[in-house]
């Protein structure tokens, strides 16, 4: 007679962590097995500490011109008696630069540079890193057309197209989960009249209704006030979705034994929905939001591209890939795609950490 094998030490150990463990810890260890989504989770904390500290990494601010060095190539790093940069000047009959053999400029470290308020209220003028010269700057990613560090203004504008979706998703599901968790538990009247307002919001065209809104406010709106506008508008467009979601887990969770037990206790409803029926959604609200945030990204991107979203001489990646339209400046100075690498990189480690946090919520795996 066959006797099944015995569990080793190590898994009855593990199963018996697992099942004093709380939900939280379980889904920690669980996201932490995913290799991929902790890859993506590192990539966005180094982007988002970049973005925090943006004014002090950024050699130059966002708006310094070089008069001298309009499209200026990117600089090669060298090791020579120090971290240096290679050094070039302009190619004869030709507006591309060319290296100068033998000479490169030191990095120096935490020099003292542009203005710039750190976190946004701090005054400062000290910076990570930079040349000491203002005759021979340092120029990592190349220049634009106005002769701006692209480095720099790559930095600056993360501070915009970064924040841009963690507001919005603050927002939107705020928003929907509120509407959706009203809707699915009380039901009758209150439901059907939530659910055609989203019916409504979800049926106007989102492009349209952001150039119209946008086109009814006055046209020296600061870019902080255009930013703020497009988080609202993008946010009100988005939350219908999300409530309708939200209101068909909200009618399941109402019949739980934990919900009618709460109802019968005589807990009020405002109550009944803010602890037991919302916390039941947040396995999916986690997912979705992270998820949602490349869409409030490249929502900014597309609206600073079409030239209803922030404006020069402010820095936005969107902004940033107006250049890109020029099919010169394209196959002539290709560093100006700088911000649409960084694009690309956000939005694939937020796809990584979304997949791992999907599979990580999943009951059923």
């Amino acid at each position: 007679m066959e006797t099944s094998p015995q569990p080793s030490a190590t898994e009855a150990i593990a199963k018996a962590d697992l099942a004093i463990a709380s939900p939280w810890q379980v889904f920690w260890r669980r996201l932490r097995r995913h290799r991929t989504a902790m890859f993506g989770a590192v990539i966005l904390v180094i982007l988002y500490l970049t973005a925090l500290f943006a004014g002090f990494i950024a050699p130059y601010g966002y708006e310094r011109q070089d008069r001298e060095r309009f499209f200026h190539r990117p600089m090669a790093l060298r090791f020579q008696g120090g971290l240096a940069v290679q050094q070039y000047e302009p190619a004869p009959g030709s507006s591309k630069y060319q290296a100068v053999k033998g000479e490169v400029q030191r990095i120096h470290f935490f020099v003292r540079g542009d203005k710039y308020n750190l976190f946004g209220f701090i005054p400062s003028t000290l910076h990570l890193f930079g040349s000491g010269d203002p005759k021979h700057p340092i120029n990592l990613l190349g220049t634009d057309q106005y002769g701006r560090d692209i480095f720099s203004r790559l930095l600056y504008g993360s501070q915009i197209s970064l924040s841009i979706g963690l507001i919005g998703i603050v927002l939107r599901f705020g928003l929907g989960m509120v509407m959706g968790g009203i809707s699915g538990y009380f039901g009758g009247k209150i439901d059907s009249f939530i659910m055609r307002f989203c019916e409504l919001i979800m049926s106007i065209p989102a492009l349209y209704l952001i150039m119209s809104l946008r086109a009814t406010f006055p046209a020296n709106l600061s870019s902080t006030q255009v930013y703020l506008l497009i988080i609202a508008i993008l946010s009100f467009i988005g939350w219908a979705s999300s409530a309708r979601v939200i209101r068909g887990m909200a009618l399941s969770l109402r019949e739980r034994q934990f919900v009618l037990a709460a109802r019968t206790l005589g807990q009020r409803d405002r109550h009944v929905i803010l602890k037991h029926i919302l916390p039941g959604t947040f396995s999916y609200v986690i997912v979705a939001a992270t998820l949602s945030v490349p869409y409030y990204i490249l929502g900014e991107v597309v609206l600073s591209f079409l030239g209803v979203g922030i404006q020069e001489p402010d820095a936005s990646w969107g902004i940033m890939l107006n250049a890109a339209q020029n099919p010169e400046y394209l196959t002539n100075y290709p560093w100006l795609l700088a911000p649409g690498v960084a694009i690309f990189i956000t939005v694939l480690a937020f796809n990584f950490l979304g997949d791992g946090l999907r599979d990580a919520v999943d009951t059923k795996s």
